[in-house]
Formats: structure tokens, sequence, C-alpha cells
């Protein structure tokens, strides 16, 4: 448990470091060309997946790559459960253009960034600003050949959160309407190793599992219908694994919340759960 703790921790540390110091040292790179910048974006990211490799021992692997149309734009509907995944999709597809809200644009010096990286923000004003800005970046990213990154819950989830508890939204769809381009699921199991939140991480192997297309001109509801069939195909293994951990997540989460209040060590038989 102690290892966890430690891990964490110093990997914890050394991201915010690292991303600081890459913040404001390549801050010249606003002003180079976009395919310099990109170059040098993903230098960092590959640098982010060296930490977790070496400190905390946690790898990914991808599954259905054969799945992936052989060129040109397509979409990634993709589960979101840690940040982790925001990293690595960035290694995984070529230059792919993120779906995002607006006012992440005007976050200090990384408002500057996400504009150089050009992503599709939504101006969510008003409902139908939120469309046409979505539609808009969608069609302009489609021109430009670059895959379309989106989550359609709209935020991270819990391994637990159903569909009930954080439903998909309808902006995949509309991206598919305009572009007419095949959607690919993503299903992954990040929330396992980082979970939302949470400041320990745990060794591993991250699954990423590209799923079978669905080809543009169906209806929404079918649409709609089959993409949540497929991107629940990993969530009964993740929350299997969960089971299977949940006395060690257990006494982790109270062994770090007596901590941060001052309290003595706790003695996990008598204050966790078993399974």
């Amino acid at each position: 448990m102690k290892n966890y703790w430690v891990r964490s921790t110093i990997y914890n540390l050394a991201f915010y470091l690292t991303s600081a110091v890459y913040c404001i040292a390549l801050s010249p790179s606003l002003f180079m060309s976009r395919e310099t910048y990109s170059r040098i974006t993903d230098f960092w990211v590959s640098t982010v997946a060296f930490l977790e490799r070496a400190i905390m021992g946690l790898h990914y692997e991808v599954i259905g790559a054969e799945n992936l149309p052989k060129d040109g734009a397509f979409i990634i509907a993709a589960k979101h459960e840690s940040a982790y995944e925001t990293f690595k999709l960035r290694l995984l597809f070529k230059d792919p253009a993120f779906v995002l809200k607006k006012e992440l644009l005007s976050i200090p010096l990384w408002g500057a960034y996400l504009k150089k990286y050009d992503v599709i923000a939504i101006d969510r004003g008003t409902p139908e600003k939120a469309l046409r800005s979505l539609q808009e970046g969608a069609v302009r990213m489609k021109e430009a050949g670059r895959p379309i990154i989106i989550f359609p819950q709209g935020t991270r989830v819990k391994i637990t959160d159903t569909a009930k508890d954080k439903p998909y939204k309808s902006g995949v769809i509309r991206v598919q309407e305009v572009t007419k381009l095949p959607i690919i699921p993503m299903a992954l199991n990040s929330g396992v190793f980082a979970p939302k939140g949470s400041w320990l991480k745990r060794p591993g192997t991250v699954t990423f599992k590209l799923l079978k297309p669905i080809a543009p001109g169906k209806d929404r509801q079918t649409v709609m219908s089959e993409l949540e069939e497929k991107l629940v195909a990993m969530e009964a293994e993740s929350r299997k694994k969960t089971r299977e951990d949940g006395y060690k997540i257990a006494e982790l989460e109270y062994r770090l919340s007596e901590a941060l209040e001052g309290a003595r060590s706790i003695s996990p038989k008598e204050d966790v759960p078993a399974k």
C-alpha cells in the first residue's frame, strides 16, 4: 500500500513539474509553424508516457486497430474515464482534433497552446451557437483530413457510472450527419488504473479497444443505441477488476483520508470492509 502512495506522489510531482517547465520554456513555439509546434507537443506527450512507465509501471495496449480507415478523417467516439487518455489519444492518432468547450481557450498560456493546436471549440452560449460551432469545426477538420475526437458523454465518468448516470449526448451524431464520416467507438478501462479525481494511480496496462465502425446514413436513434451498446463492451471487465481490487482501493483511500486529517494509521482489518 505504501508503495502505491510513494510512486503516485513521485509521478504526480514529476508530471506537474515537467508540465510547468514545458509550458513556460516552450512558449516560443507559439510563434513557430503549426507543424513544428505539433512535433514539440508530441515530445511532451511522449515524456508524460515515459514517466508513467518508468515511475508507475503504467502501460497501454491497443486492440482493434484494423477497424480504423486506411486514410482520411474519421470520428473517434471515446469513453472518458481519466485524464490519462487525453494524453494518449495524441499518440494513438495522427494529429487528432479534440472537441472541447470554448472556455478552455481563455486559460492563460494553456489556452494559447490549444488555439495553436487548432481544436473544435464549442461556443455554449446558446444551443444554436453550440451546434453551429461544433458542425463548422467538424467540417473544417474533415477537409484537413484530421481524426475528430469526441467524448459522447461530455465529461469524465467513473467506471461505476452507467449510461443512465451519465447519458450519451447527440453531439457525435450531429458531427456524423454533417461530415458523413464513420464513427469508431473506443472503449477503455483507464479509470481502473488512474481514477477520476484520485491522487493514487496503479500499475498495469490500460486497454484501448477500437470497435467496428458505425457507418453514416443511419437514423439518430439507431446510431445512439449502437454506440452505447458498443461502448459498454469493457465496462463489465472494468467493474470486475474493481471488485477484485476493492479491498486494496478501499484501504488506500481510507489511509489517505486519515493521513490528510492528521490521524494515526488505521488497522485495515478493523476499519476497511472486507470483500
